[in-house]
């Protein structure tokens, strides 16, 4: 007696209705796949994927608040992924570089066919998503970050750069001072400072990249060194380097 495999369990992110009806006809096709959430945005596509544990997920590149790329930065590279995109030339140089598989829209059921064919070989294989060499390189081009991206379980913070004091290098996270708050990213600093705006945010210390309009003054300490103070009374250790990267854009 065969033996048939487990139905592929599939989540489908599109901001767009039509694009997800369309999704579906075609995915009914195949009745070894089991849509088990749809998705209209980002922020549902995140929660589905904690709460539900999908096998899958086929997620669109373009939409508002959270892209596909927010989201795959929020859920890390357990998930396998066939990204659904209109065309975008630096999304899709990002997918041929890290053989990652793509549905460029519009397209058919032959194509989706192949797709799914090849993330059963990638779920069976055990073989991740490169998330965090495929984001780097899909943003290399784009404008400096303007809003960090921070998850807490289901739930999602979009922090507008701007409202960020500085950050915390914690190991392999960044704690993040907003105000009174402070959210933790799993994150390193260096990349982090490859991504923001160089003349907003200066690396005072190995351990602080701070937001420069959050600047009071510097003050000499006791041991002879610097201390930033910020508007709000706090104070940061300025090492000697950061101190000649202060002094170039003050």
């Amino acid at each position: 007696m065969t033996t048939l495999p487990d139905p592929l369990r599939v989540i489908v992110v599109d901001d767009e209705e039509l694009a997800r009806v369309l999704l579906r006809e075609l995915l009914a096709e195949h009745p070894d796949v089991e849509i088990i959430a749809e998705c209209g945005n980002g922020f549902e596509a995140v929660k589905a994927v904690t709460d539900k544990k999908p096998d899958l997920l086929l997620l669109d590149v373009q939409m508002p608040k959270l892209d596909g790329f927010d989201v795959i930065e929020l859920i890390g590279a357990d998930v396998p992924v066939i990204f659904c995109t209109a065309y975008d030339q630096y999304a899709i140089k990002a997918f041929q570089v890290h053989a990652v598989d793509y549905l460029l829209k519009p397209f058919g059921g032959d194509r989706l066919a192949d797709a799914l064919a090849r993330a059963r070989a990638r779920i069976s294989a055990r073989e991740p998503l490169p998330a965090k060499a495929l984001i780097s390189e899909a943003r290399a081009t784009r404008a400096p970050l303007e809003r960090i991206l921070v998850r807490e379980k289901s739930e999602v913070h979009v922090i507008p750069v701007a409202k960020i004091d500085y950050f915390e290098s914690q190991d392999d996270y960044v704690a993040l001072k907003v105000g009174d708050r402070q959210f933790l990213k799993e994150q390193t600093l260096s990349e982090l400072e490859q991504l923001l705006d160089a003349s907003r945010f200066v690396r005072i210390h190995r351990r602080y990249l701070l937001n420069v309009a959050r600047l009071a003054r510097i003050e000499q300490s006791v041991t002879d060194s610097r201390v930033a103070v910020l508007q709000d009374g706090s104070e940061l250790p300025i090492s000697r380097g950061g101190y000649a990267r202060l002094k170039e854009i003050l």
